[in-house]
């Protein structure tokens, strides 16, 4: 299950609130390597999106070691931290995040066009991954022409598209109803890669069954199921 793609260790983050210290993760040590699809499941702020935001590097530490590829990223710079962000890291949220006045294969591409690579290549990647996704009919369509299981594909092709090492995604079906969840999550399940490591987090068990490797976050601490 483990290798040196990503590590922590004894990671400590607090917020303070009201002038108390509340400890959210405290001595977090985990080890997950790539093919692999691993859910995070635990009660509504334990703080599972904090872990994901730290893993994304969207949010700081107050102590702790983060290797990706052997490097600890907690020690990069701003700038370099946002160089992952853009090639290796992609999130995938719960509510999508799409802008409502570009359309589908526009919001898709946007990442390719941050760093700097041709438009017209760009539109046929991404036109090639939302077909895939079943969106082929969908390319022109704005998001409020969408439903929200489309939309939520539109989310992944976007997430995708830069071809990142690490997917991690928050709660990605829980604005959804059941069928539909079942179908974006199924679409997620498909995207399993020897090139790539897919973290998730959920209040759904049964989907969070169907991952390789389970993990749960409570009392500021994270312990594997399976």
């Amino acid at each position: 299950m483990t290798d040196n793609f990503l590590k922590l260790k004894n990671i400590q983050k607090k917020y303070i609130d009201a002038s108390k210290n509340i400890q959210v993760l405290n001595g977090v040590n985990l080890s997950l390597s790539k093919n692999n699809i691993v859910s995070l499941i635990g009660p509504s702020g334990s703080g599972k999106s904090t872990l994901l935001h730290i893993l994304g590097l969207l949010e700081t530490v107050d102590q702790g070691e983060y290797f990706f590829n052997d490097v600890n990223l907690i020690n990069l710079k701003d700038d370099q931290k946002t160089i992952y962000r853009r090639k290796s890291i992609s999130i995938v949220y719960q509510f999508n995040n799409l802008i409502s006045d570009l359309r589908a294969v526009d919001n898709v591409i946007l990442p390719l066009l941050i760093n700097n690579l041709d438009k017209n290549e760009s539109f046929k990647k991404a036109e090639s991954l939302l077909t895939k996704l079943g969106l082929k009919e969908r390319l022109n369509h704005y998001p409020h022409e969408l439903s929200g299981g489309e939309q939520q594909r539109v989310a992944i092709a976007r997430a995708l598209i830069n071809e990142p090492e690490l997917i991690l995604a928050d709660e990605p079906t829980g604005n959804l109803d059941s069928k539909t969840a079942n179908e974006v999550f199924e679409i997620l399940l498909s995207l399993k890669s020897k090139e790539r490591l897919i973290v998730f987090a959920t209040h759904n068990r049964e989907l969070s069954d169907k991952a390789d490797i389970q993990l749960a976050i409570q009392d500021s601490s994270v312990r594997i199921l399976k």
